[in-house]
């Protein structure tokens, strides 16, 4: 007979035990998750509609609004409520879905980040060809890579991650279902597991981030030979932005994907997932409008026409 029993429910770990902060946090939580969605889904209204941001750029800006908005709500609205009402359970499928979702959603956003600074680097070094090898069809089979990889990568990582067997406790040390996290509590051997998670983070994570990092390599040493200086500041103030958050991104994601097993529990588990998964698509809009021009033109634009609707 066996002396345990299979886990058939997970307690996800919470911000605090105090129920003043339980109370505040949620709170916190709820205005990041508002803000997030109504600036990542007004920046997909604003390039939908606006003929004139119906370029390469702004078509990923839009796919990377859309991934924001829903890599958002996989997390943060369960856990601004599960701070609130001080329940912390969440099922085996739910669990499971939500792992799918965030590799998936992180995936996706890491790779359209890449893309897009790809394609500021045909922008800027070869604006000549631009239209060429940006064109929509290349923008579009460029997208779906994306998707359908990532879904691929998602469903081999949460089936293998669920195949295990969880015994030793039912306690998530985090705010959300996380691999890292389950590993821990697996009575099954995980040793292949943190390998393909390793392997995958170095080569999704490190790999884009090296791909991202030597195009503004290029794109640097190009703005700087021009001539006017506002066309340099003009360049600098695009990409900059992109490489912080960018920076931002995958450093915390394979910090956390990338991290020994711990039996610790503490705030320390939470703070370097907050910094994937709720702050680079919390910012990402107020990023990519507060610094630019014609994204700025088409929100007066469209609040204009609202307006004169109202009357």
């Amino acid at each position: 007979m066996s002396n345990f029993t299979t886990v058939t429910e997970f307690l996800l770990m919470g911000f605090s035990d105090v129920r003043e902060l339980q109370i505040l946090y949620s709170f916190l939580l709820f205005l990041i998750y508002s803000a997030g969605l109504m600036g990542n889904l007004l920046i997909v209204i604003i390039t939908t509609f606006d003929r004139r941001l119906h370029t390469p750029m702004y078509f990923f800006l839009r796919n990377l609004a859309m991934v924001d908005a829903c890599y958002l709500s996989i997390t943060v609205p369960q856990a601004s409520v599960n701070s609130l009402v001080n329940n912390r359970t969440i099922s085996v499928t739910g669990c499971a879905a939500q792992v799918f979702l965030v590799l998936f959603m992180a995936y996706v956003e890491v790779t359209l980040l890449t893309i897009m600074a790809r394609d500021r680097y045909v922008a800027i070094c070869h604006p000549l060809h631009y239209p060429v090898i940006m064109s929509p069809r290349v923008c579009m089979q460029m997208t779906l890579t994306c998707l359908l990889t990532g879904l691929v990568y998602a469903a081999f990582h949460t089936g293998y991650t669920f195949r295990l067997s969880f015994c030793h406790s039912n306690v998530v040390h985090q705010f959300f279902c996380d691999i890292p996290s389950l590993l821990r509590i697996s009575c099954s051997d995980t040793f292949s597991n943190n390998l393909s998670l390793l392997a995958s983070a170095l080569l999704v994570g490190v790999g884009c981030y090296a791909f991202i990092t030597a195009s503004y390599v290029r794109i640097f040493s190009t703005v700087l030979k021009f001539p006017v200086k506002e066309d340099q500041k003009k360049a600098f103030s695009t990409c900059i932005p992109h490489i912080t958050v960018v920076s931002l991104f995958v450093i915390s994601a394979t910090y956390v994907y990338s991290q020994p097993p711990s039996d610790s529990e503490s705030l320390k588990d939470i703070i370097p997932s907050v910094f994937y998964t709720v702050i680079p698509p919390f910012l990402n809009p107020i990023i990519y409008s507060l610094r630019n021009k014609q994204i700025k033109d088409a929100m007066r634009i469209l609040i204009k026409r609202i307006i004169f609707l109202m009357k």
